[in-house]
């Protein structure tokens, strides 16, 4: 009979030499198996203990959005009215087309917003889970990532309000000028617009993903920079893909920033020796 193997017996090197190169190891072995005394909050905790603690900054996580989303739907009607902005001047009305859809689109409206303004609390939650299982070194690049990821996210929602929203939406209003009126669901709108911003805000994260791709040293900047052709068509795809309109004004306009930000991360990881 063969005796069963005891994977515990089984040397880290040896079970993670596919890591390695060489006998030296990779920026990739590094980061999932730092040495002992980088960690300097490393403390003993069982399963339990880690559940527990994951069970409790869930639940804050979830009482912040819950009482953010209270907040906006005490606000919802002048959210909505920010909301249509985009659009009123171009002589667009909208309709309640069915019992109670204006309500359920407060709580659409509402839900969106609180999970947005939520969203630093749960952001501070994830970071204080996983900081104590982190690097000094880990640590320091932990604040840039952090700070310019919701730099980023912000920046695409308000891009996509300010930019991208008017423009797919007045070329609907232009199209159909002198044909129809425009006479708009309020519920499939703001199913459009919100799905535009947050989809636009997630999006920006392209560079936040090139730089931690980076610094665990999966792909270098030079890899980045050499595949530029297959980028522009994947930026073009993934535009069609987050717009939820169908026009190429808006698909446009969504796939230069994200070239932009994909060179310029690329070059980011660059400066940073990778």
């Amino acid at each position: 009979m063969i005796e069963n193997l005891d994977v515990t017996d089984i040397p880290r090197d040896e079970t993670l030499e596919n890591l390695n190169q060489d006998g030296v190891e990779s920026p990739l072995y590094n980061f999932l198996y730092p040495d002992k005394e980088l960690l300097p909050d490393d403390k003993e905790m069982s399963i339990f203990d880690h559940l527990e603690e994951l069970r409790q900054r869930i639940f804050v996580s979830v009482l912040a959005v819950g009482a953010a989303i209270l907040g906006c739907f005490a606000y919802s009607k002048e959210l909505i009215m920010f909301l249509e902005a985009p659009v009123k001047s171009e002589g667009v009305r909208f309709l309640q087309l069915a019992p109670g859809e204006f309500f359920f689109t407060t709580l659409k409206v509402s839900g969106y917003c609180g999970l947005l303004l939520g969203s630093p609390v749960i952001l501070y939650e994830i970071i204080a889970f996983v900081l104590p299982g982190l690097t000094r070194a880990e640590r320091r690049f932990l604040g840039p990532i952090v700070l310019g990821s919701s730099v980023l996210f912000y920046a695409g929602i308000a891009f996509s309000y300010w930019v991208l929203t008017p423009a797919a939406l007045n070329f609907f209003v232009n199209y159909a000028e002198g044909v129809v009126e425009s006479l708009w669901s309020i519920d499939q709108y703001f199913e459009f617009v919100l799905v535009l911003m947050f989809s636009t805000g997630l999006s920006f994260q392209v560079p936040v993903i090139q730089l931690l791709l980076g610094q665990v040293g999966l792909v270098t900047s030079d890899q980045m920079l050499s595949i530029w052709r297959y980028v522009v068509v994947g930026a073009v795809i993934a535009a069609a893909v987050l717009t939820p309109s169908t026009d190429p004004v808006t698909q446009m306009l969504l796939a230069a920033p994200l070239l932009g930000l994909y060179f310029g991360g690329a070059w980011m990881v660059k400066l940073t020796g990778r």
